[in-house]
């Protein structure tokens, strides 16, 4: 007779060498289920078997197939139909449906995404800095605009360094050229 412990012990052993035969089929399992076909035969029964069905089997009767190995189904055409009514288009049968993009076409997609996004935020960082330009321009017509109506002397100095005075005249001149820019150019 054995002792307490030596039952307990012998229960795990056994426990633990059924344990090994759950875990190995759990891990063959999908080995098996891996190439595994479905049709329905001549009577309506289902079919499972790992080989493909027999060539006498339509293909509309493969309900599952192994991936990459059903086979097409063979297109034919509504047999009796009734005309479409006079002024109504007929809709235009689809010729294949729209593949998914390949990785290669997506890639090129979001290059495409990218650098028009990249050009389109160039193209803003451009034009706030032609306004930013813009402002600082107009700002400075305004200033000399308000030193030339005045009415103080105003001196240019040429290239040698020299000063002279402007006219009445060139005052006129310089208060309507920037008149024109104010007006044309900034608002």
């Amino acid at each position: 007779m054995k002792s307490a412990p030596g039952k307990r012990f012998a229960a795990c052993r056994q426990a633990l060498a059924a344990g090994g035969a759950v875990l190995a089929a759990l891990l063959c399992w999908p080995l098996l289920a891996q190439a595994q076909w479905v049709w329905l035969n001549e009577r309506g029964i289902k079919q499972l078997s790992d080989q493909p069905p027999p060539s006498s089997v339509p293909n509309s009767r493969i309900l599952k197939a192994p991936r990459g190995q059903m086979p097409e189904p063979l297109t034919t055409a509504p047999a009796a139909e009734a005309p479409a009514a006079e002024g109504e288009a007929t809709p235009a049968p689809d010729s294949k449906p729209k593949a998914k993009p390949t990785l290669a076409e997506r890639n090129a997609d979001y290059n495409k995404r990218r650098s028009e996004t990249a050009a389109a935020e160039q193209k803003n960082r451009e034009e706030g800095e032609r306004q930013t330009d813009n402002a600082k321009n107009c700002e400075s017509i305004r200033a000399n605009q308000r030193v030339l109506e005045s009415g103080e002397r105003v001196a240019n100095y040429d290239k040698n360094g020299g000063r002279s005075f402007i006219s009445d005249e060139q005052r006129a001149q310089q208060i309507k050229r920037n008149q024109h820019m104010l007006a044309s150019g900034c608002k």
